[in-house]
């Protein structure tokens, strides 16, 4: 009996237990914990979708229809995606202040937290493009001359060469570039709003959309210099070269009139 006892009472028996319990409680953990978590998400998508839901009923129903399916007044939103919703409500844009050739930017009306909101719903809507991460539109190590050859081939032709903007037909206009907030720029690259067309990854892939933003943001920054004094609009060397034509020319015709009639003048005299 006395051996017995002492085998059961082996010092090892404890350790084997203790490694067991623990051993347990990670694998209970491992199997329970990412459960909870897949579970969570899914539930502050939906609420994310109701709140939503109740924004737009509110504020986008009357123009794009109750449903998003669009009206007279609006488009539909099915498969416009949540960076349409980012950049649109973001920027002020919508809701449209009033009918015109052209939605402005303005400050907007919703925090961004609504705007996320709002955004989840339309996303439910129909797939289309995702909201960019700050991952995907930082400048930061970006090809900025890449960027601007990039800029020049595609974008240049209505906003110009260094984002200035430029006007387009039947009162419509390329906006400003300037203090825009890279993922703005890099949500209207994905969306193509209004009269810009779209660039998805397919055509315009994610590392040269930010090579273009990292570009606007050298050439619009407070440290950047315009060679030859004024920018003149950032309209390159033919509108630098009727500058200087027009009042070169106009400074020679001036001085060449001056000296003919103080010859004739001398004439006479």
């Amino acid at each position: 009996m006395k051996k017995l006892s002492a085998r059961r009472r082996h010092p090892l028996a404890a350790l084997v237990v203790l490694l067991f319990a623990l051993a347990a409680t990670g694998g209970l953990y491992a199997a329970f914990a990412p459960a909870d978590k897949a579970e969570a998400e899914p539930v502050a998508q939906s609420l994310a979708i109701e709140e939503g839901k109740k924004l737009y009923a509110v504020g986008c129903a009357s123009c794009h229809g109750t449903g998003g399916q669009g009206t007279t007044d609006g488009p539909s939103l099915v498969g416009v995606g949540s960076a349409a919703v980012d950049f649109q409500v973001g920027t002020g844009r919508m809701p449209l202040q009033q009918p015109g050739a052209q939605a402005p930017d303005k400050p907007n009306v919703y925090t961004q937290a609504e705007i996320d909101q709002l955004a989840a719903y339309i996303a439910s809507l129909g797939p289309g493009p995702v909201t960019p991460t700050e991952e995907q539109y930082s400048p930061e190590g970006a090809d900025i001359a890449n960027g601007g050859e990039l800029f020049r081939t595609n974008c240049a032709q209505c906003h110009n060469f260094t984002g200035q903007g430029g006007a387009l037909t039947e009162g419509k206009y390329a906006p400003d570039l300037e203090d825009v907030d890279p993922k703005h720029i890099y949500e209207a690259m994905q969306t193509g709003p209004q009269n810009m067309p779209s660039f998805p990854d397919q055509v315009l892939p994610e590392q040269e959309k930010q090579d273009i933003i990292a570009y606007l943001d050298t050439v619009n920054s407070e440290d950047s210099e315009t060679p030859g004094g004024f920018a003149l609009g950032g309209f390159g060397p033919v509108t630098e070269g009727l500058f200087a034509w027009t009042f070169g020319l106009g400074a020679m015709i001036v001085v060449a009139i001056w000296v003919a009639a103080r010859t004739a003048k001398a004439k006479k005299s």
